[in-house]
């Protein structure tokens, strides 16, 4: 069981730029654009989504909602800007000036406490994280859901 990845279909086709997920994973949910982790990554799904080669990525997917929760927004409101073209920094801006309104400090602590998560230790996550860090041949006891993430989509594209 992979987290964040479909078999669904593109709903639209644009002409916008993006990865072609079938062939390479989406950027690492460490990286950080304007402070937000998960940002880069949820945005390399949505414009593959849109473009229609998403393979088994899905956006607005549970880790993706980890960041819309956060800022009290949904998925199609950022997919709305993804499929307008913009960069992941215009798309970090936005979030700056949409949904809950929080300070980098705050932004920073949730970056930080998303990155930390331990699947593990959470009761009602725990035989998942078991189950899916035995397929990735890494140690659910000292992994962290980004450690999980990295080393699937390692996996994933192994040549």
């Amino acid at each position: 069981m992979h987290i964040c990845k479909s078999t669904r279909q593109p709903t639209h086709i644009t002409k916008m730029t993006s990865k072609d997920l079938t062939k390479e994973a989406p950027a690492s949910p460490r990286i950080r654009t304007g402070g937000y982790a998960l940002l880069a990554r949820l945005a390399d799904k949505g414009r593959a989504e849109i473009a229609g080669h998403g393979g088994e990525y899905h956006y607005d997917c549970p880790l993706d909602n980890y960041l819309f929760t956060f800022k009290g927004i949904t998925g199609a409101d950022v997919k709305k800007v993804i499929a307008s073209g913009a960069s992941d920094t215009e798309i970090a801006s936005w979030l700056d000036k949409n949904g809950l309104s929080k300070s980098p400090e705050e932004v920073q602590a949730w970056s930080d406490g998303v990155e930390a998560a331990r699947p593990f230790a959470n009761p009602d996550m725990k035989e998942w994280f078991v189950g899916v860090c035995a397929e990735a041949s890494i140690d659910p006891a000292t992994s962290t859901l980004f450690d999980y993430l990295e080393a699937d989509d390692r996996i994933s594209f192994a040549k």
